[in-house]
């Protein structure tokens, strides 16, 4: 399941946090990455532990946090904190699986990565190229989105960055542990909550009382099927 989860941050957050972005100190991006990806990585980052990074990410969760498009399809258990890179000059990342386990370094704490995320700070016409490319059941897709958006996608996808060839590209970048480790039953709880909230948005009592015994349905589900 591919979503794309639009507005996270407003485009004035966007400017000032990629005003606060472009001042910091930026390292080599290998230095989370993983022993296959690591062969792959081109890009720099801002340091994990950076106090920057730190709030950025924060506030970045804090926006998640609100955000009922990406509970609705994340519904999220833990959620590693954000970080922070940049393309520029033709860097790229080639193909790769994200690590399956995260470790944080400051607190020692661990996720399962189920899905991966990938918030936006440039808008499509700052840079050529920078387009991510997730495999999925039905081939390739290319991700480009405006700055302030985030594409949700499994981290078990074969996926990977195209060559920054003008510009820079700048995002955050980061994993979560959702209660529902299956990526085909968060879809089909994903789209059984989309009806649900399009058919309570009509005032017959039938429909009503349809929905009521949909959203009965869902939380069985969610009863039977998540891990906590």
């Amino acid at each position: 399941m591919l979503i794309a989860i639009p507005e996270v941050l407003t485009k004035a957050q966007v400017r000032e946090y990629r005003t606060r972005l472009d001042a910091a100190p930026w390292i080599d991006g290998r230095v989370t990455a993983g022993h296959q990806s690591v062969q792959a990585k081109n890009n720099t980052q801002i340091a994990e532990n950076d106090p920057l990074a730190r709030e950025l990410g924060e506030l970045i969760l804090g926006a998640l946090g609100s955000h009922p498009l990406f509970r609705s399809a994340a519904l999220p258990l833990k959620v590693f904190p954000p970080l922070f890179n940049r393309y520029t000059g033709g860097q790229t990342f080639g193909t790769h699986v994200d690590n399956s386990i995260r470790t944080h370094a400051a607190s020692g704490g661990r996720i399962r990565t189920d899905l991966s995320c990938t918030l936006f700070f440039s808008e499509p016409e700052e840079y050529d190229g920078g387009e991510l490319m997730v495999e999925d059941t039905y081939g390739s897709k290319s991700v480009k989105l405006p700055a302030g958006d985030m594409i949700l996608y499994p981290s078990t996808s074969l996926h990977h960055v195209t060559p920054v060839t003008r510009g820079a590209r700048v995002s955050s970048f980061f994993w979560l542990q959702s209660m529902i480790r299956q990526d085909a039953q968060r879809s089909l709880l994903f789209d059984l909550d989309t009806a649900i909230q399009r058919i309570s948005a009509h005032a017959d009592a039938g429909v009503k009382q349809s929905s009521v015994q949909l959203t009965g349905v869902y939380h069985n589900l969610l009863r039977q099927w998540a891990e906590l």
